[in-house]
């Protein structure tokens, strides 16, 4: 037997169980990987609550990152190893003992990389680099990025400067510095938000990446960005609505995720961990990432 998080009814972080599951193993083409480490995401208890996207079997588990140690390869698997160090991505799975996927779902970790980090970058990294590809932006735009210290929104402001953007981000002020850092000019939330992103923005903005919902999107409306150039992670009912792009998670794989362990393990995107629980504790891990407080990642860790 091995530990799993699952749950059997739809609602918060109290669902949530550790239990005991059969041991997985490796069937062919698959790789087994004794977790070290899995990330907590947003999109995880949306779909816990119910009501987001379709709807998904019951009991489920959670969790669709990780990173760790390959302990059984399948008949057929020759680009993995036995003692590889990998992180990987897979469907309400992660957060347990041993996760079983299809080889070509993992990339090697890098030995300079970070546990916690290797087990909270891929999905995020992934959405945050095809939402800023989708507007293919260069030296000559300024976007918009709402939650910009966010998982997925301190990426993204990352990802749209290396393509040159002029970035204006919103976040609470107590994040505003570390965004400068990034080279973005930080916004409060709030009332006045479309005056402040004016005067951060003098000449205009020519496209956004909303990681809110319908009030980023209203936001970039109210900008006179063209909807064309509004790409949203989070709203997808404006899509219909108002002709913006929903260019997010999907089409993920071992490149990508090689790519993104590369420049996190050299320092050429930063990436923060907020905090790391155990495994027993997930319930209290998942109630701070509720209360969208805090800036960095939250990862699990299994071993």
């Amino acid at each position: 037997m091995s530990l799993a998080v699952r749950y059997s009814e739809h609602g918060d972080a109290d669902v949530l169980r550790v239990v005991d599951v059969d041991e997985p193993h490796a069937g062919p083409g698959e790789v087994r990987v004794a977790v070290r480490t899995a990330g907590l995401n947003p999109y995880d208890f949306k779909v816990r609550r119910g009501g987001y996207g379709k709807p998904i079997p019951l009991p489920s588990g959670q969790g669709s990152e990780f990173a760790g140690v390959v302990d059984e390869v399948g008949e057929g698997v020759t680009d993995v190893s036995v003692g590889d160090e990998v992180l990987g991505f897979t469907s309400f799975a992660a957060q347990a003992e041993y996760v079983v996927v299809p080889s070509a779902r993992t990339a090697p970790k890098p030995a300079e990389l970070d546990w916690a980090v290797a087990g909270g970058i891929g999905l995020v990294g992934n959405t945050a680099e095809r939402s800023v590809d989708s507007l293919s932006l260069t030296p000559d735009d300024t976007v918009l990025v709402t939650a910009g210290a966010g998982g997925v929104g301190l990426l993204a402001v990352q990802f749209a400067r290396k393509a040159g953007a002029t970035v204006v981000a919103t976040a609470s002020e107590p994040h505003h510095e570390f965004l400068r850092s990034l080279g973005a000019i930080p916004i409060a939330y709030g009332e006045g938000e479309v005056e402040r992103a004016r005067a951060a923005a003098p000449g205009g903005f020519t496209a956004a990446l909303d990681n809110v919902g319908r009030s980023g999107v209203e936001l970039a409306l109210a900008l006179e960005i063209p909807p064309g150039r509004i790409n949203s992670i989070a709203d997808y009912e404006a899509g219909e609505e108002f002709g913006i792009t929903n260019v997010g998670g999907g089409g993920k794989n071992r490149a990508g995720l090689e790519r993104l362990a590369t420049a996190a393990a050299t320092g050429a995107i930063v990436f923060p961990i907020l905090a790391t629980y155990p495994l027993a504790d997930v319930v209290d891990a998942y109630r701070r990432l509720e209360e969208r407080s805090g800036l960095g990642k939250i990862v699990l860790t299994i071993s």
